[in-house]
């Protein structure tokens, strides 16, 4: 088999072609040494979403480190990924698994880890698990027997979302919300946040709340083109005022005002840093992911706020949080997090948190980006991904790292930063980002400019001038 190979997050893989039982419990093998060399006697806390076979992949991995002398906490039914981190910390564990592919399409299924400080397991711990990965192991599953694991409590069910709940009890006054005459909106895309949404707001317009391991064949990533539903209920009924959905572990965020425009992640990192300064009178450093929108400077230098660019992943963010105090990180893929809460994007969360900012201030969403759009000016984002084979990408990272891009099409470079990948100015409102996908063997293309028919001609200039160079025929 091909040696497994971890992304930004973990690992993951097309179910029953590489994220099989046998490929489970390799990566679990390793994760118990990795486990046992680093803490010794430890504890770790397991979940899994509504994607197919999550229970299943849970209690394999459940048994594989039972079986190497860790105590095992697992959840009682499905669950988001935040909730994890949050009872990773609850319960002093050292480690999270999640069994998840995150905004991955239904044919796929993955391993998401955390830490013991409830966020991502920083890129140096998922690299030294990854070498511990016999690609050789196999185990006997049936050998263990479950009932018996549970009897010594080396296995132990645990109610993880109502832990939670009381976690979102006590940070927000949800009674007020449920009393705010606001009608809410929300869209689950048949993901794990499903119940707990539906506890917390019982009279909620809500969409996709329940169980489908196919995700009705829509890939449950809250982009634009995955949430029409939505979209065109807010549109035609006038009957919610702000929504928001969630990827299917609940760690990406998108809004809708109550237009039913579409708010992206973009606009709500800026939305939080502009409410938490203006509204709330907070400062400190803020942490945006490299392929998000240089806007964000804009306002922070209004704000008189220090910028650092991380790389793209949020364990980059969760690495600074470890070490510094900041006032908000956020990443392109919609995961934000404020200073004050774990190191950790939590879409259910922030969602909620911005509904009581939005409840505490009498201010629309529509507004309140109209505030922000006063200060920084407009802009537009779009991304894609470019196919080209091993030679090709390796003459292309050369060309970047040798600086012979000057120009692309008509467009002039100013300016190069590689703080991951290549991202070329051309002026101060436009830019393109080429960077190598950590899994597959294609090039990131992301564009920003004043408008969404510049950024269409940037990325048509971009791929244009590789393929010229490539003598690529398309």
């Amino acid at each position: 088999m091909d040696k497994i190979k971890f992304g930004i997050d973990g690992w993951w893989g097309i179910i029953a072609k590489d994220f099989t039982l046998s490929n489970v419990t390799k990566v679990a093998s390793g994760i118990a040494r990795w486990m046992t060399n680093k803490f010794g006697a430890s504890s770790v806390v397991l979940g899994y979403d509504t994607r197919f076979g999550g229970e299943m992949f849970m209690e394999a991995v459940a048994k594989i480190l039972a079986s190497k002398g860790i105590q095992v906490f697992i959840s009682e039914s499905f669950i988001t990924s935040p909730m994890l981190s949050l009872g990773v910390v609850k319960l002093k564990a050292q480690c999270g698994v999640m069994i998840t592919a995150s905004h991955n399409p239904a044919s796929y299924n993955g391993m998401k880890l955390k830490g013991s400080y409830g966020g991502p397991l920083l890129k140096t711990y998922l690299d030294d698990i990854q070498n511990l990965i016999a690609s050789d192991y196999e185990f006997d599953l049936e050998m263990l027997n479950w009932n018996y694991l549970l009897e010594q409590r080396k296995i132990q069910y645990i109610n993880l979302e109502s832990i939670y709940l009381k976690h979102l009890n006590d940070t927000f006054n949800i009674s007020s919300l449920n009393k705010s005459g606001m009608q809410f909106g929300f869209d689950a895309m048949y993901g794990s946040s499903q119940q707990v949404m539906l506890k917390l707001f019982p009279g909620i317009r809500h969409f996709h709340c329940n169980v489908n391991p196919s995700f009705n064949n829509i890939p449950p990533d809250p982009l634009y083109r995955n949430l029409f539903e939505l979209a065109e209920h807010i549109n035609q009924h006038n009957d919610v005022d702000v929504a928001f959905a969630v990827d299917a572990d609940g760690d990406r965020l998108a809004f809708f005002d109550e237009r039913g425009n579409y708010v992206s992640s973009h606009q709500l990192f800026l939305l939080v840093i502009h409410y938490l300064v203006k509204y709330e009178g907070q400062s400190g450093k803020v942490l945006a992911g490299f392929s998000m929108t240089q806007k964000i400077e804009k306002l922070c230098a209004h704000y008189g706020l220090e910028v650092q660019r991380t790389k793209v992943g949020f364990n980059s963010i969760t690495d600074v949080m470890l070490r510094e105090d900041i006032l908000a990180g956020g990443q392109e893929t919609g995961g934000i997090t404020l200073g004050n809460y774990l190191p950790e994007r939590d879409a259910l969360w922030l969602g909620i948190q911005i509904w009581q900012w939005l409840h505490d201030s009498k201010r629309k969403l529509s507004d309140m980006l109209s505030e922000i759009v006063e200060i920084t000016g407009t802009f537009a984002f779009d991304k894609t991904d470019l196919t080209y084979n091993r030679n090709e990408r390796s003459k292309i990272w050369e060309k970047c790292r040798n600086g012979e891009f000057t120009e692309f099409g008509k467009k002039l470079v100013t300016k190069i930063e590689d703080v991951d990948g290549y991202k070329f100015y051309f002026g101060e409102d436009e830019w393109i980002l080429m960077r190598p996908s950590s899994l597959y063997p294609i090039i990131r293309l992301y564009a920003e400019a004043p408008d969404i028919s510049t950024v269409r001609e940037l990325m048509q200039s971009v791929i244009g001038q590789l393929n010229k160079d490539l003598q690529v025929n398309v």
